[in-house]
């Protein structure tokens, strides 16, 4: 590789370059020198911004926690308009359609990157945890409106949606799951609580 180029944000390239790695061939080909590679940079330009391979990959994480906290904003700004189901059905979808489910079988797999994150997080798997929380305040938002039960206990349907979200998007090898897959399992553990007309 030449060096002595410089690379324009290069944390955002080499992580978009993990990602990819991620989602093609899973998280156990996620090295140093894979993402390099995919990057198109030398190995040492890793090294370079990072402590260590598993620095970069907590910063990884980190960054796509982030990610949910700007989408949990959005998803509560976004309380009683459209239908409850839609907006969960689309969250699910926006969630785990994206890199959520590869970033949890790497943070399942890793011991180091685990422990790393226990310092951000003492309980929970990173991004599950914050999606988790995200689901619950939309919500409790719309409980607030009227449009889930005054008595919905929403801190067990949150993680019961996301345990049933990633379980549909968790198969990498095969197609992501349709709407209507996503939308069936939001109706049904919802329906309980559901107040709309």
């Amino acid at each position: 590789m030449p060096t002595g180029v410089a690379i324009r944000d290069v944390r955002r390239q080499l992580f978009d370059a993990a990602e990819r790695v991620l989602l093609r061939d899973g998280p156990s080909a996620l090295t140093s020198r894979a993402v390099t590679t995919e990057a198109g940079c030398a190995k040492g330009v890793l090294h370079r911004h990072f402590a260590d391979f598993d620095a970069f990959l907590a910063d990884l994480v980190r960054d796509r926690v982030a990610g949910i906290g700007a989408q949990a904003a959005a998803l509560r700004d976004a309380a009683g308009t459209g239908t409850v189901a839609g907006r969960l059905t689309t969250a699910l979808t926006d969630l785990f359609g994206t890199v959520a489910v590869a970033i949890v079988g790497l943070v399942t797999s890793r011991d180091e990157l685990r422990a790393r994150l226990r310092a951000d997080r003492p309980a929970g798997v990173p991004v599950l945890a914050e999606a988790t929380a995200m689901i619950a305040g939309y919500l409790a938002a719309e409980r607030d409106r009227g449009r889930i039960a005054a008595d919905a206990d929403v801190d067990t349907l949150a993680p019961t949606l996301i345990g049933a979200g990633h379980l549909l998007f968790a198969d990498r090898t095969s197609a992501p799951p349709d709407a209507a897959a996503v939308q069936k399992i939001v109706a049904t553990v919802i329906a309980g609580a559901l107040r709309e007309p």
